[in-house]
């Protein structure tokens, strides 16, 4: 194409700066609120689908790194988080201090301008310490703290990572007390009150000890997503577990299967009856490739048609799954050719693009060029619906892709 669309990206990442609970919280809750401690690290492991890191006693020998503690939790960052700018031969499992990533991981002035080096216009963006559905406040023992935690984060998220300073470029994207549905729809109501049109979920809510989404348990949540017009945002992981074999797998068995919890997931949603009971409620699976999808519309079909009877569905969900999926449901994707290949069989109209900034599995600075590449035999109208116009209809940017209460 002689010339490209701007990107916009509905996967990348903040990881979000010491002081953004200190700022916010009570003076009472300042000693025991997430906070940063540089300490080593003494031992760290990824095995199984699992991350397990011990935090050192200062003093201790070993690499050091910045450490988010709150309550019982010891957390790193780690080259994971924020991996853009390294090659990757570079990329291990290891901890760094803030000093060690690329600023624009943290910082708005460098995102942006990360951003006009690789063709992206405007983006969203999923929480770090948090992790992808605020599953960390929701492991909290003390409610009282945890929900004033996640009104913070998403202060911040509004007032300040998305606020005047990104010029409508950064997309808001919120977190809500999961232990209780219906204080997670006064969190979304009073942040669509603002402009907010996305919020994170669990792909599997099962994998933190929540109800699934087949029963009754999600609806006020679900209602007042439907009511606002939020877009229920579901990240690889945001279960707490990646896919994998077996206890002694090694992290790239996971990272070949990324997608499979997006994949179990999807299978939960159009079998629940949900789409059905609130015809309006849409959802988004980032980072979760799209290549997949084909064949499980067309198995869920299939189910629909043929085993409903017996299959414990035939008197919620009255519409074929492929229609559902047409109605609600966006895969999203950052370097996926088969996918693209078979885009008729997803549907054009379901598909977002985006870069994973700054995580390891990132296109950045060359997210354009996989683009055109992966893109070149569609329409140019197409390829302006997959980067970009998309993504303005289901998140309400204005035309120019900018989000509007910035």
């Amino acid at each position: 194409m002689a010339s490209f669309p701007k990107i916009i990206s509905v996967d990348d990442h903040t990881v979000e700066p010491s002081d953004v609970w200190r700022n916010r919280l009570p003076a009472r809750f300042h000693d025991v609120g997430p906070r940063i401690v540089r300490a080593p690290v003494k031992d760290m492991t990824f095995a199984g689908g699992r991350f397990a890191p011990t935090m050192g006693a200062p003093g201790d020998d070993g690499p050091v790194a910045d450490w988010w503690v709150y309550e019982d939790l010891c957390r790193p960052l780690t080259r994971l988080d924020t991996a853009v700018g390294c090659s990757r031969d570079e990329i291990r499992l290891e901890g760094i201090t803030y000093e060690q990533m690329r600023p624009g991981s943290y910082s708005v002035p460098e995102r942006l301008a990360d951003m006009d080096l690789n063709h992206v216009q405007s983006a969203l963006c999923f929480p770090t310490f948090p992790r992808f559905c605020g599953q960390t406040f929701t492991e909290a023992a003390d409610r009282e703290l945890a929900l004033l935690c996640v009104r913070a984060y998403n202060d911040w998220m509004v007032e300040q990572w998305c606020g005047p300073d990104a010029q409508g470029r950064l997309i808001p994207l919120i977190i809500v007390p999961l232990w209780d549905a219906r204080l997670a729809a006064d969190e979304v109501r009073r942040n669509a009150a603002r402009g907010v049109r996305a919020v994170c979920f669990s792909e599997i809510p099962p994998h933190l000890g929540l109800p699934s989404v087949h029963g009754d348990d999600w609806d006020p949540f679900l209602a007042a997503c439907e009511e606002t017009g939020t877009v229920i945002a579901m990240h690889i992981g945001s279960s707490s577990r990646m896919p994998s074999t077996s206890a002694d797998a090694p992290p790239a068995v996971g990272s070949v299967l990324t997608f499979a919890n997006c994949c179990f997931s999807l299978a939960d949603w159009l079998m629940s009856g949900k789409f059905d009971r609130f015809p309006g409620l849409r959802v988004m699976y980032a980072e979760g490739q799209i290549g997949w999808i084909p064949y499980i519309l067309e198995r869920a079909d299939v189910v629909w048609e043929e085993n409903r009877g017996w299959g414990g569905i035939a008197e919620k969900v009255r519409t074929p799954p492929s229609e559902l999926f047409a109605r609600h449901v966006y895969g999203c994707f950052f370097d996926d050719a088969a996918g693209l290949r078979n885009l008729d069989a997803i549907g054009a109209g379901n598909v977002l693009y985006e870069t994973d900034y700054p995580h390891s599995d990132s296109t950045w600075p060359r997210s354009r060029q996989v683009a055109e590449e992966q893109m070149a035999h569609l329409e140019p109208a197409t390829v302006e619906r997959v980067v970009r116009g998309n993504a303005i209809e289901l998140l309400g940017l204005t035309a120019e892709g900018l989000w509007p209460g910035a």
